[in-house]
């Protein structure tokens, strides 16, 4: 066993267990990963087997987009399969509303044993006792992922080889890195005074994205988000550089799950979901963190496998997919109905490679009053009171660069996805606004 591989080989006789009809569901949630930052995916700067061996026995959608790229938002719509304005939640902590079941309570109601761990944010920053749906693996107080992610794994992966097997299980571990680089956008010149790039190669620095110094016409509250953190691209380098060693940590984490599961004998009988709440900036278009409707922040890994069950090293590109659609598919894997009302639909057709329709377009939600929608070929963005728009042509402008929107020729599309929108938000059922 390597530092940071972990090895997957359980004894023959747990693996000669019988398979429940009913899966058992692992629910690997983490907080700021960018979808291209795994090496899988086509990532230079990170090693990550662990995850790399999970996209290899499943399926990884290359196309998934958080429903809000902010955390409780975020955090409240894949627990419920709702968009967070109907949650309540469109900020950070912030709690769902009253009787709107999360994932927890409805796997509980089915006869499934529920479990979490980690960071809650709705609103507490990590799950209280009294976490609705869930019994809780407590892992002390607050603290940044590198301290406290070991704890969430260990309890995780300990609770799955001793846990009772009288019933299926749903567990969640919720891990926070590589959330710590947000330490670096708090205290920026204290952290490049006492960690110099000198102290690194510089053949050890992430490249530049191509983007980085792009700035496409915007809505005003876009426009302020430009984070002139660093004074050079060298230290925008050793940003980026701390940043791939959090993600290498997470991969650590995420390799002692996959063990405890290949060692309890349940590889073939147990969902294991591993997905971001958000992504983060890394620089693209001068930006850290999150908040805003660019694909680095709201475009996050997602992936899935059960050997057996789904099919194994498939990369789908096709569909447009969302962490809203989580609560239909484990659902659909339970054998029980769905929530009343989620905006979401069951992935398990595209897991099992079985013909389906839906899936054309996936909308979000961005810093209250914005919202995006993203089809096959286009980004369209707005922002309510705001008369900027943005359209982008994401097959031959990937990296954002270019506003589309006063494009002449384009007016057809323009209106067809201010429609489609709008078509959206009129089923939504927003939240009542507080007292």
């Amino acid at each position: 066993m390597t530092r940071r591989e972990f090895t997957l080989t359980a004894p023959a006789v747990a693996l000669a267990q019988a398979k429940p009809q009913r899966p058992n569901f692992l629910v690997i949630l983490c907080d700021q990963l960018s979808l291209d930052a795994i090496q899988a995916h086509g990532g230079k700067w990170a090693r990550t087997p662990n995850i790399d061996r999970l996209i290899a026995r499943g399926v990884t959608f290359m196309e998934s987009h958080s429903t809000n790229p902010v955390c409780s938002p975020a955090r409240s719509s894949l627990l419920t399969g709702r968009m967070p304005v109907e949650t309540g939640v469109v900020s950070n902590n912030l709690a769902i509303r009253d009787g709107m079941p999360n994932f927890g309570q409805w796997l509980r109601d089915g006869g499934y044993q529920t479990v979490y761990s980690g960071k809650w944010h709705l609103p507490e920053g990590w799950a209280p006792d009294n976490t609705p749906g869930f019994d809780v693996l407590p892992v002390g107080g607050q603290g940044q992922g590198s301290q406290m992610d070991p704890l969430v794994s260990a309890a995780c992966a300990s609770w799955i080889r001793s846990r009772s097997k009288e019933k299926p299980y749903l567990l969640m571990a919720s891990l926070l890195q590589p959330h710590d680089i947000c330490y670096w956008c708090i205290h920026p010149k204290e952290l490049v005074t006492n960690h110099s790039p000198v102290a690194v190669d510089s053949a050890m620095l992430p490249e530049l994205p191509p983007n980085h110094r792009s700035r496409p016409k915007a809505p005003a509250i876009l426009e302020k988000l430009a984070y002139q953190l660093f004074t050079s691209d060298e230290q925008w380098r050793y940003y980026l550089y701390a940043y791939y060693r959090m993600v290498e940590m997470l991969d650590l984490d995420v390799g002692r799950l996959l063990q405890a599961v290949e060692m309890a004998g349940e590889l073939d009988s147990t969902v294991v979901i591993f997905t971001s709440d958000h992504g983060e900036g890394g620089g693209r278009h001068q930006h850290v963190q999150k908040w805003y409707p660019y694909d680095e922040a709201v475009k996050v890994p997602l992936v899935i496998s059960c050997p057996g069950r789904i099919r194994e090293g498939y990369r789908d590109t096709a569909h447009l997919v969302s962490t809203a659609d989580l609560v239909p598919t484990l659902c659909d894997y339970a054998g029980i109905k769905t929530p009343p009302d989620i905006c979401g639909t069951s992935l398990r057709p595209f897991l099992e490679g079985k013909p389906t329709d839906g899936h054309e377009f996936v909308a979000a939600e961005v810093r209250v009053s914005g919202r995006m929608i993203r089809t096959s070929r286009y980004k369209y963005v707005r922002f309510a009171g705001d008369p900027v728009e943005q359209l982008f042509d994401m097959r031959n402008d990937p990296w954002e660069m270019k506003n589309l929107i006063d494009t002449p020729g384009l007016g057809a599309e323009i209106r067809a996805h201010r429609k489609l929108l709008d078509d959206f938000e009129a089923r939504m059922k927003p939240a009542p606004k507080p007292a």
